[in-house]
Formats: C-alpha cells, structure tokens, sequence
C-alpha cells in the first residue's frame, strides 16, 4: 500500500556503511525519476549516480545533515551514506526545477524505501566545492543530493507538542523524533 511506503519513507541521517547500495539499484531509482511528471515534458532534470568510495567522500564534504541538531556534527565514519543520487538541472535545457526536482527526489526516496533502504534530501550543500570536486559542466546546476545507504537509526512519527514544536530532535536513547501537525491542522475542507 502506497501510504506504508511513505510511512517507511523518512529522512534517515545515520546509515550502516557495510551494506552497500549498488550502482544497478541506483540506475534502477534513477530510472523512477525518469518517468516521473517534469513541467512541460522538458526533462531538464540529470542525475548523478555516486558509489565510488573516494567519490562519496568528496561528496559528504559538501553536505551539512540536521540544522536542528545543533550538537550533531552529522554521521561517523561506519553510519554515513553508501551511496548518493545528485539531482541536477541542465540549463541548456531550462532555467528553473524546482518542482520537478522535488517531484523526482520524492519518486527516488519511495523507490529507495521499497528496496529497504533509507534516505535523506539535502538541500544544504557546498555547490561550488562539490561542482569543482566532479568537475562538473557550468550548464548543470546542483539542486539536491540524496544521501541514501541501509538505515541505522530508527525514527520515530509524533504529533507537534508544546514541547518540541516541529522541530526534531533525539532523545536519550538516540531514537530521532519526528513531529507531524495533525491531519485537521493542515486540511480546509470545502464542500458545499
């Protein structure tokens, strides 16, 4: 059922680095993304399939993961990400994605939760290191990586409280928390 999946689907920041994410699983997401609704049917979006060791590396050095977390300098060496997916946008092809860029990354993430994997959209990224560390053409511009691998961590859905607000947080025994306002508290309902 669709909403188990995207139940499944959450943003996983800490991984185990010893299950690998293989470059066919990632061609298989990427080719997700290709199918998915693109503005005009321009398909403007490329996707940057990253496995390599050194490549991952370079990659993580441009992320920053959790801005709530202050004191969380993001995943160790053993629990960071197996495997990237970088959405780029040609620009000899259009000027602005971000609606298809967010539509793709989505599609990627419920694909990755069917294969039992986790991820995370980052949006926070170093983009000119990371477009000189892969020599990238200056007609691709980098909207989002995904960090994607096997998750370590487990996450956990609440309801907004005075307490946290919407803002996640870990508790003492390191369970990442996840407020979602209520159903009621985002849906206006008109029908007469």
């Amino acid at each position: 059922m669709l909403k188990d999946l995207v139940l499944r689907s959450r943003s996983y920041r800490r991984f185990d680095e010893s299950v690998p994410v293989t470059l066919e699983q990632l061609m298989a997401l990427a080719d997700l993304a290709r199918f998915a609704p693109s503005a005009s049917n321009l398909q403007a979006l490329k996707f940057g399939l990253v496995s390599g060791a050194d490549a991952r590396k370079a990659v993580f050095s441009c992320l920053k993961f959790a801005s709530y977390l202050r004191d969380w300098a993001g995943p160790k060496p053993g629990e960071r990400p197996a495997a990237y997916i970088i959405i780029f946008g040609d620009q000899h092809i259009k000027k602005q994605f971000d609606i298809d860029a967010g539509i793709a990354a989505q599609t990627i993430m419920l694909g990755a939760a069917d294969m039992d994997l986790g991820g995370c959209i980052l949006a926070s990224v170093n983009r000119e290191r990371l477009r000189e560390s892969l020599d990238l053409p200056a007609h691709l511009e980098v909207i989002l990586v995904l960090a994607l691998g096997k998750p370590a961590e487990t996450v956990v859905l609440e309801p907004v409280s005075e307490a946290h607000g919407i803002y996640y947080y870990r508790d003492q025994a390191d369970v990442h928390h996840v407020p979602k306002r209520s159903l009621e508290d985002l849906v206006l309902v008109f029908n007469n």
